[in-house]
């Protein structure tokens, strides 16, 4: 079950590859998001000393009276991946000059999973294609929904 998308990176990023990951939360944080309340807009994948964190992400405190008073809800939470991945996706993004980006949360069992996307920027005359591209599309499917 989707909990959170972040639809502006489909506009602003060609997708390369996608991963699967965990992430490290608190429990409030868990309710939080489970109540639809977090947000992937602008947040982007870093890494520290060699281990990948999500930036940006908002997720805001599920009761405020609860939490903790030094809580940022744009903190840097670390992402769970395999070593071979983690190994991988830091070498792209250095040589080659790619990013990473969430694409979405999402239930998987018990646990609460962050899609991550290997992604290239799209120059701004790409983002005008791809504005014609779906304009195009729609005009089709509306088309053939009056004939039809």
């Amino acid at each position: 079950m989707t909990l959170a998308d972040n639809k502006q990176a489909f506009f602003d990023y060609e997708i390369l590859e996608k991963f699967e990951a965990g992430l490290i939360l608190h429990g409030f944080e868990v309710k939080s998001i489970r109540s639809g309340r977090a947000s992937l807009r602008a947040s982007f994948v870093f890494f520290k000393q060699g281990e990948p964190y999500l930036n940006n992400a908002s997720i805001p405190s599920y009761q405020s009276l609860n939490t903790p008073k030094d809580y940022d809800p744009n903190r840097s939470r670390k992402i769970l991946l395999n070593k071979k991945e983690v190994i991988n996706l830091s070498n792209a993004v250095q040589e080659k000059g790619l990013t990473l980006i969430p694409l979405r949360l999402y239930t998987k069992g018990d646990k609460i999973k962050v899609e991550v996307a290997l992604a290239k920027g799209k120059k701004k005359f790409d983002k005008r294609e791809s504005i014609k591209r779906k304009d195009t599309d729609r005009e089709i499917a509306r088309n053939i929904k009056r004939r039809g």
